[in-house]
């Protein structure tokens, strides 16, 4: 995601648009995949759409780049959410924007942050400017607009409200304690003598640094091996509905362990962190277990994949697990594809499609 200034409209949410997260952009590329397949986008289109869809900040953004496509029966599960679902949500009863914000409402406001740096909504200098205001915001008002532009996940803290009753005495009274206090304080601080006793200073209670976990490049064997141990070791078994690994983090969907009938997305960054309440599954929504996966095949088609692909100076941007692909159902084959990504600087790209066996299915090479 590309890193903006602080203070800056895409930090303040000003443009009413919801962030979008790493599962939205993988589900719509997910989507330009199945378009093309079907004939309905060429070639050139479809990797330019796909590269935005890569890079998208907002879901605005995502919608724009399906808008026009015919679903299609393997995305039918894939849809977006609205890009200002979360526009003007305030709670009912809720205090006004002006209103002072407790030590415990600026946690809240980093608490949600952190969610947003875990399921990709914000990228790490975003996330590190906007703990920094949060930790320093005074308003209700000035904490709302740093989150307001965020997709919330179902479990986040509802907006402060006052108390139903008695508020107007119950206010009274902590203004006159909190007066009280103040005042004592600064009797005990001055001692006879006229000389000022060390007070030391308040701790900063609302700054809460983004977590740097360090972890192997996810787009190697080494980095493939230390996901699916980390995996096993979370969810007790290796199974997955979608898999998709990038640059420095890899998102996924999976059942629901016990729950056939529900699915949770998750985002990994050297912690795998929930995005979300689980949703509806289909029983029959096929499953792929990563202990069945030739880690060492795939580890060694992605080294030699720039030029196998013929890509010039090419990389390897991301895989796919293409668990339910389009071109199983052309072929019947009921093996899993891994779809290897390459790209360059002048968007030149190719892939290799290898199966979980590591057995090499297609490549489709760039034409220079």
């Amino acid at each position: 995601m590309v890193s903006k200034s602080p203070g800056s409209a895409g930090l303040s949410g000003a443009a009413g648009q919801m962030r979008a997260r790493d599962i939205d952009r993988v589900n719509t590329r997910a989507r330009l995949d199945a378009a093309y397949e079907e004939g309905q986008l060429g070639n050139e289109e479809y990797h330019s759409r796909s590269e935005r869809a890569a890079k998208a900040e907002t879901l605005g953004q995502l919608h724009r780049l399906v808008a026009d496509l015919q679903e299609s029966a393997g995305t039918a599960d894939l849809a977006l959410p609205q890009p200002d679902s979360g526009k003007g949500r305030a709670a009912r009863g809720a205090y006004p924007g002006e209103v002072r914000a407790r030590d415990k409402d600026r946690s809240a406001a980093c608490a949600l942050l952190d969610a947003a740096r875990g399921d990709g909504q914000l990228s790490q200098d975003d996330h590190r400017a906007l703990t920094e205001l949060a930790g320093a915001a005074k308003t209700l008002g000035e904490l709302a607009d740093l989150t307001a532009d965020l997709q919330r996940p179902a479990d986040a803290p509802a907006a402060p409200r006052p108390p139903r009753a008695r508020r107007k005495n119950w206010f009274t009274a902590v203004v006159a304690v909190a007066a009280t206090a103040a005042a004592i304080g600064a009797f005990v601080a001055v001692d006879s003598t006229g000389s000022t006793s060390e007070v030391r200073p308040a701790a900063d209670l609302g700054v809460i640094e983004p977590r740097v976990v360090p972890m192997p490049n996810l787009l190697s064997e080494e980095g493939i091996s230390y996901f699916r141990d980390l995996y096993r070791t979370k969810f007790g078994d290796g199974l997955v509905d979608e898999l998709s690994f990038h640059d420095g983090y890899a998102s996924l969907r999976r059942p629901v362990s016990g729950q056939p009938n529900r699915q949770e997305d998750y985002s990994f960054r050297g912690g795998f962190e929930r995005s979300g309440a689980p949703v509806t599954r289909k029983t029959d929504t096929p499953v792929f277990d990563l202990a069945t996966l030739e880690v060492a095949a795939l580890g060694r088609l992605i080294t030699g994949a720039p030029a196998t692909v013929k890509v010039p100076d090419g990389v390897v941007t991301h895989l796919v697990f293409d668990i339910e692909g389009m071109a199983r159902a052309r072929s019947g084959d009921k093996t899993v594809i891994v779809r290897i990504y390459v790209s360059n600087a002048a968007e030149e790209r190719g892939y290799i499609e290898m199966s979980a066996t590591g057995d090499v299915v297609r490549v489709s090479e760039f034409k220079g």
